[in-house]
């Protein structure tokens, strides 16, 4: 399927100072001349940010991570989990039609979607608010049909739940994600039937819906300052640059010292297979030379 870019662009993009904070934070995890490794989590944290990747919030990475604009735009237009085009203010509905969301009614919430939000995915609802898009698996088959509203999954729909949902959402509600029969998690409607003594202490939700709850990102655009900003892997650096300087030169001084040890072996093992081999193309020729001078 081909990918491009939205034909109306805003005219600037820049990470809020807790995202950018957060940016720098990710490409510290890669060494010098490999940033382009955090590519993806910076794409997506714009897009986390403004709900949609626009061009200058791919440019601004690319910068960011000193690679060419078309290197980032190869990634964004790839995966089909950044949205190239302007979603709704409140939520992008995902609804998976693959086999068992299909199965147990994808069609019927995707009717839902058409009816409520708009007649063809990636459109923007009347009030703005919503868009929608069908997606492929998204690995909540126990749980089908189910959908991605925002950052999190809605399970065990029917049409009439979903409808509900979007009514919620527009009146400013969030409602919790997850199951919405009264399941827990997936275990079978009836119960669970094994690991029984799991129930006794457990959370009010399961642990992504919990999550969900406590942080509060479910359908917010994303500032960086929802939870702390961690950079353990930074301290660790630090501290194993002091007591572990030496050591460390002297380690890199031993792998080159076994490379020179190496290096010559493998060049006078090449010397021997090749120098007989050259002697024997030589040699017959200087014995033909002298046979024929003394005939």
């Amino acid at each position: 399927m081909l990918r491009r870019l939205h034909p109306v662009q805003p005219d600037s993009f820049a990470f809020t100072p807790a995202n950018l904070e957060w940016a720098k934070g990710q490409i510290s995890k890669y060494p010098e001349g490999r940033q382009a490794s955090a590519i993806i989590p910076l794409l997506w944290r714009a897009q986390e940010q403004e709900g949609w990747l626009t061009r200058k919030a791919i440019e601004t990475v690319a910068d960011m991570l000193g690679m060419a604009y078309i290197r980032a735009l190869e990634v964004a237009t790839f995966y089909f989990m950044f949205q190239l085009q302007p979603v709704g203010s409140v939520a992008h509905i995902q609804i998976c039609g693959t086999t068992s969301c299909m199965i147990c009614g994808a069609e019927e919430l995707i009717a839902v979607c058409k009816e409520l939000v708009a007649k063809t995915p990636h459109t923007i609802s009347a009030d703005g608010k919503f868009s929608w898009e069908e997606v492929e698996c998204m690995g909540a088959c126990a749980n089908a049909p189910m959908a991605q509203i925002g950052k999190d999954y809605y399970e065990d729909l029917t049409a009439e739940k979903l409808r509900a949902l979007i009514g919620r959402f527009s009146k400013g509600e969030v409602p919790v994600p997850g199951p919405q029969n009264g399941r827990y998690a997936a275990e079978p409607l009836s119960g669970l039937t094994s690991l029984k003594d799991f129930e006794s202490g457990r959370k009010a939700h399961n642990a992504s819906a919990q999550l969900a709850v406590d942080i509060g990102d479910t359908v917010k655009r994303i500032d960086g300052t929802e939870v702390p900003i961690l950079t353990p892997w930074l301290g660790k650096a630090k501290a194993a640059a002091k007591p572990g300087a030496k050591a460390a030169a002297g380690a890199s001084v031993a792998v080159a010292e076994a490379d020179a040890v190496a290096k010559p072996k493998r060049t006078v093992k090449k010397a021997e297979a090749e120098a007989p081999a050259e002697a024997a193309v030589k040699k017959p020729r200087a014995t033909k030379k002298k046979t024929e001078g003394e005939a």
